[in-house]
């Protein structure tokens, strides 16, 4: 079966879960109407179903590869990011000032979740474009802008993010690439990057690299990381292309997943230095990176939603079309069985994974939603408060939904059987390429450490605090509305919120004077916190969807957060222990004791 993007849903979370409907129709969103949203849902839906999803397959067998004049994608990725390109697709939120059309960040995540949950081998490449845009847009020179962001917002250049060299990966205090200034504005670039996606290839005419690199006389550690712009080909002052520039790809990684996707070894100033220009200031690179980093975050937790949403998809053509056993009790002529999706444990591990699909959609869009509020809200009130609110969802989207688009991926594998295990049926592929979301973009453990340290203390747990109290009146909603179903949903909400309070505040408690106990529960607390986070959106959507009668899609989100009511959030409690346990049991045994 192919991928169809499911528009209806997408939508309805945007505007009735998310929160980008109170955006709608205001300030620089005035001209955005629903039926715009899910005009736009719809075109990009052909192009992921019709022209990406079917390269899914065949770019997973053939992969990239590296030839003597570079990186050439699989059969088929370049025409397909040529219609892309003609589509307008990259410029969707990026500014009017550069060719952009202006739209709000969230609906362009939705359709980042279509292009990966079609091909993310494919839609890796738009994700680190995305990134560079925001990043230039930020702290780029007018210069800068001037020359890359028209090409980058149209993707007719595509852009990447070089941080990882091969002694340092997520420690970026061990970055060694030198950058020696030259007097005229330049600087030559030298160094070794490692993992770099789609740091070359075929389908755009430029490559514009954002490398973290050292000046002669910075400082050690992350104070003395400057970011340079260095393009694969250098562009003049009038936009045209000039020489090769000393960069280039000198190998592919062998991965697990993702094959379509060119995750390069980068070498700079293999002959004398690249030449690049600073962006922001000097020694300040890590801050001006976090701009980039942050918004790929986010995209890399909607790469999870997108992954379990095709395995999801997938497995349940699977399960309608395979028979396999009867229902007991059930007579049928001899031979006759039932396709495996009656049977109650089936059904139990399909909505599972429908259930947790739609809840971490709803905390990446939520996500996106806040930093459109941040940088186009109303008042400084309205922006200050969507910051804070993007701030502290941002780790929780990145860390619960890549987990979650592992473990669905996982069921997906579990419902075929050992046909599950057979690379032809196609469900394998969900598994090995979900396995790296967790990985890259800052490990899942960085984030459940930058939730903790970082964001619980944002206004002295004022932020947290006032996104649990917004749940708080959602569950009270739901018990109030004299409907069953929402009475149910609102009670599991209101015990796991209870539970989020406790370790909430224990985590509060001990971040000064106890932080390594903090530090030992921080991925358990994320866990914990994420299952509640998608009981509350969930159960937002169900307010909405009770109110009709006669609809069948909203009756199916009615019985999704009912489900994740009574399967999932009752798990947010099991967490608490080891959330709060502290680090004294995880030091019980040197490493010699450990078996090393």
């Amino acid at each position: 079966m192919t991928y169809r993007a499911p528009v209806r849903d997408m939508a309805f979370v945007l505007q009735e879960v998310a929160g980008l409907g109170s955006l709608a129709g205001k300030g620089d969103f005035a001209e955005l109407t629903p039926d715009l949203i899910e005009a736009v849902l719809e075109e990009g839906a052909k192009l992921a179903g019709d022209v990406l999803a079917p390269l899914n397959k065949s770019g997973d067998h053939e992969g990239a590869r590296l030839e003597a004049d570079g990186v050439k994608t699989a059969k088929g990725f370049r025409e397909a990011y040529a219609r892309w390109v003609d589509g307008g697709w990259g410029s969707l939120a990026a500014s009017p000032e550069f060719g952009g059309q202006g739209l709000p960040l969230a609906l362009s995540t939705a359709m980042q979740e279509m292009w990966n949950a079609a091909n993310m081998g494919f839609g890796l490449c738009p994700i680190l474009s995305q990134g560079t845009v925001e990043a230039l847009t930020a702290h780029g020179t007018e210069e800068q802008k001037r020359l890359y962001l028209p090409k980058l917002v149209s993707g007719e250049w595509t852009g990447t993010m070089n941080l990882t060299e091969p002694q340092a990966g997520s420690d970026l205090n061990a970055l060694k690439a030198k950058a020696v200034p030259q007097g005229d504005g330049t600087y030559l670039i030298t160094g070794t990057k490692i993992f770099i996606t789609y740091g070359d290839h075929d389908m755009a005419e430029n490559i514009v690299h954002l490398v973290l690199a050292r000046l002669p006389d910075a400082p050690a550690g992350t104070k003395g990381i400057s970011l340079f712009l260095v393009p694969k080909f250098l562009v003049h002052a009038d936009g045209s292309l000039g020489a090769r520039n000393d960069a280039k790809c000198v190998g592919l990684e062998e991965k697990l997943g993702i094959h379509g996707s060119p995750t390069c070894v980068m070498s700079y100033g293999d002959n004398g230095g690249a030449i690049g220009t600073l962006i922001g200031q000097e020694n300040k690179g890590l801050a001006c990176m976090f701009t980039m980093m942050n918004n790929a975050r986010l995209l890399v937790g909607t790469q999870g939603v997108a992954v379990a949403e095709r395995a999801y998809q997938h497995a349940l053509a699977y399960a309608t079309e395979r028979k396999q056993g009867r229902s007991i009790g059930l007579t049928l002529a001899p031979g006759e069985m039932e396709p495996i999706v009656v049977h109650p444990d089936v059904r139990r591990m399909l909505f599972t994974m429908k259930s947790l699909t739609e809840a971490s959609r709803s905390i990446c869009y939520a996500n996106a939603v806040a930093i459109d509020r941040a940088h186009h809200g109303a008042t400084p009130a309205e922006r200050a408060e969507g910051q804070a609110r993007a701030d502290l969802l941002t780790p929780i989207a990145k860390s619960f939904s890549t987990d979650i688009g592992c473990e669905v991926a996982s069921i997906g594998v579990q419902i075929h059987g050992g046909m599950g295990f057979i690379e032809e049926t196609g469900a394998a592929q969900y598994y090995r390429d979900a396995r790296i979301l967790p990985i890259y973009e800052g490990t899942n453990g960085i984030q459940a450490i930058d939730l903790v340290t970082r964001k619980l203390p944002l206004g002295n747990g004022a932020v947290v605090k006032g996104f649990i109290a917004e749940m708080r009146e959602t569950a009270a909603k739901a018990r109030g509305a004299n409907h069953e179903c929402l009475a149910l949903i609102g009670a599991a909400l209101d015990q796991g919120l209870d539970t989020l309070d406790k370790a909430t505040d224990w985590m509060l408690a001990r971040l000064k004077s106890a932080t390594d106990d903090c530090l030992a529960g921080a991925s358990p607390y994320l866990r914990l916190f994420g299952t509640v986070a998608g009981g509350h959106f969930l159960a937002l959507g169900a307010l909405v969807a009770a109110k009709a009668e006669g609809d069948a899609f909203l009756a199916a989100r009615l019985a999704t957060a009912r489900f994740y009511a009574v399967q999932q959030l009752p798990l947010a409690e099991g967490l608490l222990a080891p959330a709060t346990a502290g680090a004294e049991t995880l030091y019980a045994l040197d490493a010699e004791g450990l078996g090393a």
